[in-house]
């Protein structure tokens, strides 16, 4: 698995502060953002502090982040699709071939030795089987490269590899992680959350370490299923 932060917005704090500062002010974001006074960088934190605070997370959504992924499964890029305020693109499995594609083991099968032997062999089988069906299909009239790829897609893994790239808002990231840092959500895709959320905090250190799964930033545990170790549940009323 890999995580990259491969862009983001250019001056974060100044772009929020200005937003921030316009929903207050008869001045324009623009003549905010270009003031020659200088803002000291540690008022500008303190000023995303306090925004945070109040609950005032509009002016984060005009900050955005975007990574590059790889060697995550379908499974977990089906999940990360779910959160709707984010921009994706995919590795196609149309127009890039799938032969000897690669996969993902989930940690519970890769550590028993039965369960790993099976999870391999039926990898194999489906290897064999894509290259057999690639054989017959590739000479049926009308079908070119693309079409081919199209219909073997159906009996690929849910486990196949994919690369894909996200770009969420700052807003939109701190319900991702509220979400996706908790330790109910599956193992990938919080892995995955994990790195986002490291490189988020390099940063914007004073947004991202108010952030994390929902019982640590509401400081008790939402969830009614299963007891969280971390913190207790709501006393109700």
């Amino acid at each position: 698995m890999q995580v990259h932060l491969i862009s983001y917005t250019q001056n974060p704090r100044k772009v929020i502060y200005s937003a921030a500062r316009q929903c207050y002010s008869r001045f324009s974001a623009y003549r905010i953002y270009s003031e020659k006074k200088k803002i000291s960088s540690v008022k500008l934190k303190d000023f995303l502090r306090h925004l945070i605070r109040r609950g005032h997370l509009s002016p984060f959504e005009h900050v955005s982040f975007t990574f590059a992924l790889e060697g995550i499964s379908r499974v977990c890029t089906h999940q990360l699709v779910r959160h709707r305020i984010a921009s994706y693109s995919q590795q196609s499995q149309r127009y890039v071939s799938m032969d000897d594609f690669e996969f993902v083991i989930p940690p519970t099968i890769a550590k028993n030795k039965r369960a790993k032997k099976i999870y391999l062999e039926t990898v194999d089988n489906i290897r064999n089987a894509h290259e057999e069906l690639k054989s017959i299909l590739k000479d049926s009239p009308g079908l070119d490269r693309e079409k081919v790829n199209q219909d073997l897609r159906f009996i690929l893994p849910q486990g196949s590899q994919t690369k894909i790239v996200v770009t969420m808002n700052t807003r939109e990231l701190l319900h991702f992680f509220s979400e996706r840092l908790c330790l109910r959500a599956q193992w990938e895709i919080r892995s995955v959350a994990s790195r986002m959320f490291s490189a988020c905090r390099k940063v914007l250190p004073e947004v991202f370490s108010q952030a994390g799964a929902k019982c640590k930033v509401l400081k008790f545990c939402p969830e009614d299923k299963k007891n969280c170790p971390l913190y207790p549940k709501k006393a109700k009323s």
